[in-house]
């Protein structure tokens, strides 16, 4: 008889991802032997880093400013005609990135950042423009166009804004989106803009001939989400992967795929900061499970997949800048699979903001800091 019931209990048991979320990777083997050196600093609140192609950096400040910074350091004048921002909280001007023909004169560039909408509200935009170089290590904006706008805008709420780009390998455009911290509501509803991965054309188009999925919105990529400050496509395999924060506990990385949900806040690995976990559960059928998360949370932002020639045995590892961690955190993938992961960078004690690998195949960073924020760069220490 009791076998009977526990075959019955089987049968009716709800059928759970395919794989298990998983947490606490052991470190390497080896330990890494890196050094890194500040290459600038003295910036308020620094963001997004590109590289242009003549190995300069284009760099975000939050409060509104674009800057280009040479590699030894240079910081030139703010970048006029930049589209007003909502510098509150974590709100202002945040990633930025070159269209796929920009030229070495200039080209299109895209600027996502928080968008002012009167009465204290505010919400995700993306802005396209053309930069024009000048000879004082300036420039200015023209012909700035805004291309995306998060709906519904939220008031009285100045987090959560998502806002990482990042090219796919079809030519469209991902923009990450948060759930605005008091907006969970919109998170599982496919037409809201909250919450979500966005996929568009250069010119703001849906990126796909039809929605995801009957009923969502055709510029919805994926739904689920909290806040992801870190994006990047794996330029072998094409696919996207995202970091996003939990609250107290459940930071997650996701191969985050088209058409999924991935559970916020239905299911999650966090609990509220005043207690009490969040979501009916850790894990329910419909709902992906992350690839990987952490207790207790890094406050992940930032993201890069290296394949740079500098550190051989890196290919293919992800890297993630923590925050609140103030670390930068190495994952090594087998098989799609997080096996171990090392902590790297505690000793420099800064906030990591973003991640990225430069031409030179270094891992350049950005700290976050409101009046020294620093560029720094990650090399082999022999």
């Amino acid at each position: 008889m009791r076998l009977v019931r526990l075959l019955a209990a089987l049968i009716a048991a709800p059928v759970l991802p395919l794989h298990a979320a998983q947490t606490d990777a052991p470190a390497p083997e080896v330990a890494s032997r890196v050094k890194a050196e500040t290459v600038a600093g003295g910036l308020a609140n620094p963001w997004g880093l590109q590289f242009l192609p003549d190995g300069r950096m284009l760099v975000t400040e939050r409060l509104g400013r674009l800057r280009i910074v040479t590699t030894d350091g240079k910081i030139g004048p703010a970048i006029a005609s930049v589209p007003e921002v909502y510098a509150k909280g974590q709100g202002g001007l945040l990633d930025v990135l070159l269209a796929q023909d920009f030229g070495a004169a200039g080209g299109t560039i895209y600027l996502s950042f928080a968008e002012p909408r009167g009465d204290n509200a505010a919400a995700t935009a993306v802005a396209r423009a053309r930069l024009l170089l000048d000879d004082d290590g300036g420039g200015k904006l023209e012909d700035v166009e805004i291309i995306f706008q998060q709906q519904p805008a939220i008031a009285n709420s100045s987090n959560h804004f998502g806002s990482r780009l990042a090219w796919a390998q079809d030519g469209t455009l991902f923009l990450t989106t948060g759930d605005r911290q008091t907006a969970r509501d919109e998170v599982q509803k496919p037409t809201s803009f909250i919450g979500k991965v966005i996929n568009i054309k250069p010119d703001g188009s849906a990126g796909q001939a039809g929605p995801a999925q009957t009923g969502w919105d055709a510029k919805v990529w994926s739904m689920g989400h909290r806040n992801i400050q870190g994006a990047a496509v794996d330029p072998t395999t094409g696919q996207l992967w995202t970091v996003e924060h939990g609250a107290r506990g459940g930071d997650e990385l996701n191969l985050t795929e088209r058409g999924k949900n991935y559970g916020w806040p239905v299911i999650s690995y966090s609990n509220e900061y005043f207690g009490g976990p969040i979501g009916e559960s850790t894990a329910k059928p419909g709902f992906e499970q992350p690839d990987y998360y952490w207790i207790p949370s890094i406050a992940t932002s930032g993201l890069a997949v290296y394949y740079g020639d500098l550190f051989p045995d890196w290919k293919g590892n992800i890297f993630v800048g923590g925050l609140k961690g103030a670390q930068l955190a190495r994952l090594v993938l087998r098989d799609g699979q997080v096996v171990a992961e090392e902590t790297l960078l505690q000793d420099l004690d800064q906030r990591i903001r973003d991640v990225r690998q430069g031409p030179d195949g270094a891992l350049w960073l950005l700290t976050d800091d409101p009046r020294d924020g620093q560029i720094v760069r990650v090399s082999p220490s022999n």
